[in-house]
């Protein structure tokens, strides 16, 4: 029998040839994908008369992304993943670096100076998008995140209607500051309270459901918030909303009312510009999502974080430890209902206007894609998936010199959502435990170690 010898010239020959197999077929798949969607356009012309219009050129530049992009995936991409896959199983200590070690600190710091930095750069007036749609917006999805982290990512009950609590809190503080005219700061708990109350509510009827069944109840519950908030008209105005809701003041001493005495700019003789109340809102919802950040820490590390954890992991187990499941479960929706609370009374605060178009499904599939990106139980993972993925739809809002590459009438913004989904894709592909696959006991013995994602479970209730 004659040796059989396998160089490494021959066999990066074949994985060559198999990357261009798979690009073509790639290419194939996405030509039959698009050719309806992206390479035929109809329109409406002066007369009403339906027009089809061709774009072949764009559906060349998708299927061309395609093929390509599936070669380099085959080519080098996937081995790069696998030689560094290798080389992480292989047992060398290695120090983490000072920006590693340091991260959440670097970033709190990075955000309190952002406003003045945004000011410097664009001035009083230009920095009012970057701190609204760039930073409040970030941050607001950031607290939702981290409130439903509670739910799926420690405890494990797959929740799919979380913005039911966000609509609770947001027409808490709407109705309530305008039937009898409260402030912000006495509504803002009261918003958490009566959403932590919806959320024991919504506890006890799900308590013997898990996995698909527990996210079909919470999937009703949302909807059937929505529908509530359309219907009952004589209370929450149904799909006209909610509009003319106060602003939140410096603590009642200073207002961003432009009529009010004790105006904001006047008193600190400033020009009357709405940035400064955008400002003020920006440290107002970090104070908040870095509250909610604490309160989490602070609560795995007691008994009921850690019975959480173990619900987690295997609820019969949990019951043989004799730790009482009811409670568990009703504790991780409240606390988590309450941020989601809290989130919507500073939504409410910074539009001015709410309806139930802000409350859809959609919206809890996007808070809790963001958990599951970021690595369930991780917070650091978690916000940097929110930048990523809130951050990265609002950047298309800003990419014009696309509309040079496909066409004037190209509005990239409209496809936020398909790269959202491509990105989601990437991600699980790449990273099946979220940004941040690593995790750190909050039992230890001597010494404090994170330990790999691949250990933990996956909550599924």
């Amino acid at each position: 029998m004659s040796n059989i010898s396998h160089s490494p010239e021959s066999a990066g020959g074949n994985l060559t040839a198999r990357a261009l197999r798979e690009g073509i077929f790639a290419g194939i798949v996405a030509l039959g994908l698009f050719v309806l969607f992206v390479g035929l356009e109809t329109t409406q012309n002066i007369r009403n008369e339906l027009v089809l219009n061709q774009r072949w050129g764009l559906l060349a530049i998708f299927v061309a992304v395609a093929a390509v992009g599936r070669f380099l995936t085959v080519a080098y991409i996937r081995p790069w993943m696998d030689a560094r896959k290798a080389a992480a199983k292989a047992p060398v200590e290695a120090d983490e670096s000072f920006f590693k070690r340091n991260f959440s600190k670097i970033a709190i710091v990075a955000l309190l100076i952002y406003p003045p930095l945004m000011v410097m750069l664009f001035g009083v007036q230009g920095s009012l998008k970057w701190v609204d749609n760039f930073g409040i917006q970030i941050l607001i999805y950031v607290m939702l995140a981290w409130g439903l982290n509670i739910v799926v990512g420690l405890a494990g009950l797959l929740d799919l209607g979380y913005v039911a609590f966000y609509a609770v809190g947001a027409y808490s503080y709407a109705l309530l500051s305008q039937y009898f005219g409260l402030s912000f700061w006495i509504l803002l708990p009261l918003a958490g309270i009566l959403a932590a109350f919806w959320g024991m509510i919504l506890g006890f009827p799900v308590l013997r459901l898990k996995g698909d069944y527990l996210a079909i109840v919470t999937l009703a519950f949302g909807e059937i918030i929505r529908l509530v908030l359309i219907n009952w008209t004589e209370v929450t105005r149904g799909t006209f909303g909610v509009s003319g809701i106060p602003k939140a003041s410096v603590f009642g001493i200073w207002s961003f009312d432009v009529s009010a005495p004790n105006n904001f700019a006047k008193a600190f003789s400033l020009p009357m510009s709405s940035a400064y109340y955008k400002i003020f809102l920006f440290y107002l919802i970090l104070a908040l999502a870095l509250l909610t950040a604490y309160v989490t820490i602070r609560l795995r590390r007691m008994p009921i974080g850690r019975a959480w954890e173990a619900l987690r992991e295997d609820e019969i187990a949990c019951r043989s430890l004799g730790i009482n499941t009811v409670t568990t479960k009703l504790t991780a929706f409240s606390i988590g209902a309450m941020f989601g609370g809290f989130a919507g009374s500073f939504f409410a605060v910074r539009q001015g206007f709410v309806s139930p178009e802000s409350f859809v499904f959609l919206e809890s599939a996007i808070i809790l894609a963001i958990v599951v990106l970021g690595g369930m139980g991780s917070l650091v993972g978690i916000a940097v998936a929110a930048v990523v993925m809130v951050g990265g739809t609002e950047l298309l809002r800003e990419m014009t010199f696309l509309k040079a590459i496909f066409g004037p009438d190209f509005t990239p913004e409209l496809y936020r959502m398909l790269i959202f989904g491509l990105a989601m894709v990437i991600v699980m592909v790449w990273k099946p435990r979220g940004f941040v696959g690593s995790r750190e006991p909050t039992a230890f013995l001597k010494e404090r170690k994170a330990v790999s994602g691949s250990f933990t479970k996956e909550g599924h209730g």
